[in-house]
């Protein structure tokens, strides 16, 4: 198998709620176009930012197939869903579905309950659900902050060499940058490593990342590839000074109350995925309203994602 070393930014999308906390799939297709409008090359779909742990199995074939719908059509949009990385048996059944639907990859992260107790027993677990897919390309998502899996992907990379066809590469969301080189140079570059960490762009940019994939790029893609743009042109004064627009805009998150800020961002921009599943906690009306306010003052509109024209009609 020949793996694609994939480029630019790779979103991972909200997964949109009803009122009523219900998936609505009807948001997708917009979604879809909303991304490709803004130059975004891919979708990481039911992971962290999709909530993905807080969806039934149901739900997720769900999400994937509405997806696929969009996407099958379109080669250059690659469409890869987190399987999972608790159950295996699960993880193995939606990589299976992924594989029937024409996504293009798919992914998975360390267990995070029963956690492998050493690299070579995360590496089985890869294994069991890559060789379910063996004409796919499977990704191992490394995001320790929220697993707690923490071993050095380079040493995941060593375990797994030889031994997978079908392994891509890895989802890098931790700040190891040792370590992420370390894997960006593995056998001569052979692994497709794409960056997670939307607040380190230019420090990945600098140590060779191509692509990306994060929550920040549904809602201001054109920040980060004028930051991309810059580095290529070598004009770092540029691109560290965008970089810091992008920081002050991750900042918000925080100061909000985290993950379900990234919706908010999303009605900024006019779609509404409505709100997070508990036990995450989303903003009442007033904290919105400061909210806004200070997206104002960081001049968003700026450099803010550009809904369709059709989809404002």
């Amino acid at each position: 198998m020949i793996i694609e070393h994939l480029q630019g930014l790779i979103a991972a999308p909200f997964t949109p709620m009803n009122k009523d906390g219900q998936l609505n799939l009807s948001v997708i297709p917009t979604y879809y176009q909303f991304l490709k409008e803004n130059g975004v090359t891919g979708a990481f779909i039911n992971g962290s930012t999709g909530e993905g742990v807080s969806q039934t199995m149901s739900e997720k074939i769900a999400m994937a197939e509405a997806w696929a719908d969009c996407s099958k059509q379109d080669p250059d949009f690659k469409v890869m869903p987190l399987v999972g990385g608790t159950c295996i048996a699960d993880a193995i059944e939606l990589a299976q579905h992924a594989q029937k639907i024409g996504l293009y990859a798919v992914a998975f992260t360390g267990p995070s309950y029963f956690k492998p107790a050493t690299v070579d027993m995360l590496a089985k677990c890869c294994i069991a659900i890559a060789e379910s897919v063996p004409d796919m390309p499977f990704y191992y998502y490394h995001i320790p902050v929220l697993t707690g899996v923490d071993f050095p992907m380079i040493d995941l990379l060593r375990s797994l060499h030889g031994k997978l066809p079908n392994l891509a590469g890895i989802k890098y969301t931790h700040e190891n940058f040792m370590d992420f080189q370390s894997c960006l140079n593995f056998q001569n570059g052979k692994y497709d490593m794409l960056w997670g960490r939307d607040e380190n762009m230019l420090s990945a940019l600098a140590i060779g990342a191509k692509g990306a994939v994060g929550s920040t790029y549904n809602y201001a893609a054109p920040l980060y590839y004028n930051i991309i743009d810059a580095f290529n042109n070598n004009d770092l004064e540029t691109a560290r000074a965008l970089q810091m627009k992008a920081i002050d805009m991750i900042t918000l998150l925080g100061k909000y109350g985290g993950m379900a800020v990234g919706k908010a961002y999303m009605k900024l921009v006019g779609i509404d995925c409505g709100e997070f599943r508990l036990p995450v906690k989303n903003m009442n009306a007033d904290q919105f309203s400061l909210f806004r306010d200070d997206v104002k003052a960081l001049e968003f509109h700026t450099f803010k994602s550009i809904l369709p024209q059709m989809a404002q009609s």
